[in-house]
């Protein structure tokens, strides 16, 4: 029997080793130099210079990016319900309420329109998702938020690298969001990334991340613990080194599915747009969780279904709307392995094996 083909797969190798001993022999652990040079750096390969401040997961990144613009209780911003939970919790947990927005059904990102429908008078901010390493219709949302005088913040949890118009994910909205969870296309161990318009919003993130003071014991506001170690930062700075060669591979990776798989929708990519396959994600008309299953078990491919239960129909989020395009993207979705680990043969085998568990349920 052939070997699992994971569905993700982190490379972690001897540089990351190497680094995380080097800042182990220092002493210096927790926030310190390499957390400074990381975001330095990575403002520099991601974000066109942009201010970046860094904080122990992406979703601590989405809070604070969400405080340090004034998000709070009473406001409401958009966001899309076909993601991961963690958009609309980051809201949540500010006290302002996530008004879910359906998707446009060729890139799976936020529908500019269906936004649109879903401004009130209490609306303050969009918040719409780089899907799978597609960038999403930035000249759509920024158009949109300028009419009627909304904030746009960038849920790049999944798109590092990715670009609208020659212009990198990250740099669009007051914030953009990175994550540096294992599964992502680099990671610190776990970690997230803000980028920020302006100094004062980076300014606010970092009181906010540290307790709520730059000079210990001085505190500003009321702030949190969401630092990045040292230990995570040495991790990230050498990811960043290997980040770019990898997402070509991805990209490569991508075209050969998109050349040799049969009976399904490959995933579309937009004049503007580069995209960074964070997932590859294909759609099947009928019977998806029975190739899923003919996939893991007779051809042992793994592949992952993101997202089967939309943010809105949640127990936290339980709404009875209908979003017809999240709710037909949540029944028809497959995200195929496209990691920079696949070796040709793998790549091979993925084709086969999605070509004939397709067919075999036609």
């Amino acid at each position: 029997m052939n070997a699992m083909i994971p569905a993700a797969k982190p490379i972690i190798g001897d540089d990351e080793r190497a680094a995380v001993d080097r800042v182990l022999q220092s002493g210096m652990i927790a926030q310190g130099p390499e957390v400074k040079t990381f975001e330095e750096e990575f403002a520099q390969v991601m974000t066109n210079g942009r201010t970046c401040v860094a904080v122990n997961s992406g979703t601590s990144g989405l809070h604070l990016g969400l405080l340090a613009c004034g998000i709070g209780p009473g406001d409401e911003v958009l966001v899309p319900s076909f993601t991961f939970a963690a958009t609309a919790n980051s809201v949540a947990i500010t006290g302002a309420t996530p008004v879910f927005v359906d998707i446009e059904p060729d890139y799976f990102c936020m529908d500019p329109a269906d936004a649109e429908a879903k401004i009130t008078d209490k609306t303050k901010a969009i918040m719409p998702v780089h899907l799978y390493g597609h960038p999403f219709n930035v000249d759509a949302f920024q158009a949109l938020a300028k009419k009627h005088g909304l904030m746009l913040f960038e849920d790049a949890a999944q798109a590092h690298a990715a670009t609208w118009n020659g212009a990198p994910v990250g740099t669009f909205g007051q914030f953009g969001m990175f994550s540096l969870y294992p599964t992502k296309n680099m990671t610190s161990g776990e970690g997230g990334m803000v980028s920020c318009e302006t100094e004062e919003i980076a300014r606010q993130v970092r009181l906010i991340r540290n307790q709520g003071m730059e000079k210990q014991y001085a505190n500003e506001v009321v702030g949190l613990n969401n630092r990045m170690t040292d230990v995570h930062a040495a991790i990230g700075r050498v990811q960043l080194t290997k980040v770019l060669d990898w997402t070509e591979k991805r990209r490569a990776n991508a075209k050969f599915l998109n050349e040799n798989l049969e009976g399904v929708v490959v995933p579309p990519v937009a004049p503007e747009a580069t995209h960074v396959y964070h997932q590859y994600t294909i759609r099947v008309a009928e019977g998806r969780d029975q190739v899923v299953d003919t996939l893991r078990n007779e051809y042992q491919v793994g592949c992952g279904v993101y997202y089967p239960i939309p943010n809105h129909r949640l127990e936290t989020f339980k709404s009875s709307e209908h979003l017809e395009q999240t709710e037909k993207a949540a029944a028809e979705v497959i995200s195929l392995p496209v990691h920079p680990s696949l070796s040709q043969e793998d790549l091979e085998r993925i084709v086969t094996a999605v070509n004939a568990a397709v067919k075999a349920g036609a």
